[in-house]
């Protein structure tokens, strides 16, 4: 007799047992799949970049393609003047707006940029690239980008600054090819004489720009 009892006390405390580990994983199982609202579905969704962060995007690649060498002088300050005119419309639609953009001025900006980031890219990839020898002037201009680059990378150039020193480093490389040309690809001594002291006062422009109140982000240095 007491087997029998013993048997049919212990049957329904198993069953209990098994009914409640079944449920603890069911609701572990539905805690761990978010619903479509949940904040982990939530975090997988990217937010759309800010004007800021667009500008600051678009300067990197920039940055990027001085230094490497895939963007010339020429291709720099076109790409930087766009930025520029970019950026100071997107300063007068601010200034009279009460320091904001409407969401019709965002979506212009946005087009714009898109724009000139294709031709970013367009220019890094086609044949057009900045060749630097192992001479004196080659050398010199190849230092003369690195500084131009790491300026527009910190935001010490803005983007007018940046397209006026490019304007610059283009006028001489111009020079030098054309020198160059008309001497068998040599230059002679005193255009070399004449190249450096070109490139020493574009190294004090590039320096003063770096070091003046003006930054890519607008704020004081």
């Amino acid at each position: 007799m007491s087997n029998k009892v013993s048997k049919w006390m212990i049957l329904p405390a198993a069953v209990l047992m098994l009914g409640t580990v079944v449920l603890a994983q069911d609701t572990s199982s539905s805690s761990s799949t978010s619903s479509p609202g949940s904040s982990n579905t939530a975090t997988t969704t990217p937010s759309k970049p800010t004007i800021a962060q667009r500008k600051e995007n678009q300067q990197d690649r920039i940055a990027n393609g001085v230094k490497s060498g895939q963007l010339t002088a020429g291709e720099t300050a076109n790409l930087e003047t766009k930025e520029a005119a970019i950026n100071g419309e997107t300063r007068a639609d601010r200034a009279a707006n009460g320091g904001k953009l409407t969401s019709a001025e965002k979506q212009q900006v946005n087009q714009q940029q898109n724009q000139l980031s294709k031709q970013i890219y367009q220019d890094k990839h086609n044949a057009a690239t900045q060749h630097y020898g192992n001479n004196e002037v080659d050398q010199r201009r190849e230092n003369q980008q690195d500084r131009i680059a790491q300026g527009i990378k910190s935001g010490q150039l803005t983007a007018g600054e940046t397209a006026k020193l490019e304007n610059q480093q283009k006028g001489i490389n111009q020079q030098v090819q054309a020198d160059r040309q008309a001497n068998g690809g040599k230059l002679t001594q005193g255009e070399k004489q004449q190249v450096n002291k070109e490139q020493n006062a574009a190294s004090k422009n590039i320096y003063n720009k770096k070091h003046n109140a003006k930054t890519q982000g607008g704020t004081k240095k």
